[in-house]
């Protein structure tokens, strides 16, 4: 199997994007029925996660909390493009997530879904996936 592409195109400086739709088009599209998906982001100040899908707050409480943890524009910051922040955040969530294909299916739980983290936008953005039989 190849690895896919799609873009996402982030409003916002810090939000969380739903992406579970489009990982799940590509693996019905490989017809792997057994193995594993691989979801990545090459970009330093973004990340993919996995969490609730059914209520929007979450999503809203994840942002700002790792906000608050994690506050922009910080004086002791040293990189110079101001925005050191959406870096640390961006190691803290991972940039990756691997989600086992059974019988065709993702083996996502009841109220999981897969998330793009913009923490540096708006901007156009790129998510890898690979799919792995096994």
């Amino acid at each position: 199997m190849d690895v896919k592409k799609f873009s996402i195109k982030t409003n916002k400086r810090f939000e969380l994007v739903d992406i579970t739709s489009r990982v799940l088009q590509i693996v019905s599209r490989s017809e792997v029925e057994e193995g594993v998906v691989v979801v990545f982001c090459r970009h330093t100040t973004a990340g993919i996660t996995i969490n609730e899908n059914a209520d929007p707050a979450v999503q809203s409480d994840m942002l700002w909390k790792l906000k608050s943890l994690i506050p922009p524009a910080e004086s002791e910051y040293q990189h110079a493009e101001g925005n050191s922040d959406s870096h640390l955040k961006s190691s803290i969530v991972g940039v990756s997530e691997t989600i086992i294909i059974d019988e065709g299916r993702l083996l996502l739980g009841t109220w999981q879904g897969i998330y793009f983290a913009e923490f540096d936008g708006p901007r156009s953005r790129e998510v890898l996936v690979k799919v792995i039989a096994g």
